[in-house]
């Protein structure tokens, strides 16, 4: 796994959010390069600073009318693309 910093784990998490939306799909999909716990911890500290809704048990969507989307970092474009 490669090291990311604390914000560049948060800026994944967001952009898996974008593309996949259902938790579980999202958390396999990071599986890959990030920890399961830093996956979750990630998934709330969103939820809990309200950069990410929970809509249903298990879809996630960011909440783009209150905050947008941070600028993705041209050394994590190849890893989004790759989920």
């Amino acid at each position: 796994m490669t090291d990311f910093s604390s914000d560049e784990k948060i800026i994944l998490v967001q952009y898996g959010i974008k593309k996949y939306e259902n938790e579980v799909t999202v958390t396999e999909k990071l599986k890959s390069i990030l920890s399961e716990k830093d996956i979750q911890r990630n998934i709330d500290t969103l939820l809990g600073t309200q950069r990410v809704r929970r809509i249903g048990p298990e879809i996630l969507q960011n909440n783009e009318s209150h905050t947008e989307l941070p600028e993705l970092p041209e050394n994590l474009k190849p890893v989004i693309d790759d989920l």
